[in-house]
């Protein structure tokens, strides 16, 4: 039997912050650029993204050149960076910028936290980019739904769009003040929660949607629990094809992106085992 080629080992990337801006009460933008731009681009898909490596904790540091083969190698498991994984907002390859918007809770969490008080000229590793959606000019229609963590592809994906094309874009967020300019002829949705739980508004409205006729091309991310319940809408009811949804749980509520991630697969793996044998025969 062959032997299966190594695998090509993971190498990190780096970048200056550049500048940062308060974008709402509870957005933050950081833009990154630099040397160590010069190879990036993310110009294929609007739902791009990039894994930030961060220090696990205060007083850890990692030897220059940066080499995440190497930590993990040299260094106990607790040592090894931490991943976070941000949507690029923009990507300006002549200005060679690279836009992240983050959701800021307060000092809860780690990305947020960082990126509040993060100031230009400091260096940040990561891996990427990754990404799979871009919206298909082919599909009669384009349905964009999620909460703030999908406000930046969801963005990006009706600023890529030209204009006349059919569009129902929602966006839940806390109230009227996270509301962001979108440079598109696309008039925005903007659903306002309040007290209410996330997604529980977004599910409604994208129920008592109307759907046009014709194909449709779908994103919708966010948090796990409405992404399950508008995939069932999608797959289930409507028997939307899955090659025209992207749709996945970008965080879940009571877990943190660590605990997330190692569960994510299994999630979606079991949801979509459940929908699909108990959807009917086409």
């Amino acid at each position: 039997m062959a032997e299966r080629p190594a695998r090509a080992p993971r190498r990190a990337q780096y970048a200056q912050v550049v500048r940062t801006e308060r974008l709402t009460p509870h957005m933050q933008r950081v833009v990154l650029g630099g040397e160590g731009l010069a190879g990036f681009t993310a110009d294929t898909c609007t739902d791009h993204y990039v894994k930030l490596l961060f220090p696990p904790a205060a007083g850890v540091t990692y030897p220059e050149p940066f080499d995440l083969e190497r930590i993990r190698a040299d260094l106990p498991r607790e040592q090894w960076p931490v991943t976070r994984t941000y949507t690029v907002r923009a990507w300006d390859p002549e200005s060679r910028e690279l836009t992240l918007d983050f959701v800021i809770h307060g000092d809860e969490g780690l990305a947020g936290p960082w990126a509040a008080r993060v100031r230009p000229g400091e260096t940040v590793h990561f891996m990427g980019p990754g990404g799979a959606y871009a919206p298909d000019l082919s599909a009669d229609w384009h349905l964009l739904a999620g909460d703030e963590s999908a406000l930046p592809a969801i963005a990006r994906s009706l600023e890529s769009l030209p204009d006349g094309v059919t569009v129902h874009a929602f966006v839940e967020v806390s109230g009227p003040e996270e509301e962001q300019k979108i440079d598109s002829g696309v008039e925005v949705v903007w659903l306002h929660r309040g007290e209410r739980p996330v997604g529980e508004l977004l599910s409604e409205t994208v129920r008592a949607l109307e759907f046009p006729e014709g194909r449709m091309h779908a994103f919708v991310h966010g948090e796990a629990h409405f992404v399950k319940e508008l995939r069932r809408l999608l797959r289930l009811e409507l028997q939307i094809p899955r090659e025209d949804l992207s749709i996945s749980g970008y965080w879940r509520l009571g877990h943190n992106e660590d605990g997330w991630q190692a569960s994510k697969r299994e999630w979606n793996a079991r949801i979509e085992r459940e929908q699909e044998t108990s959807a009917p025969a086409a």
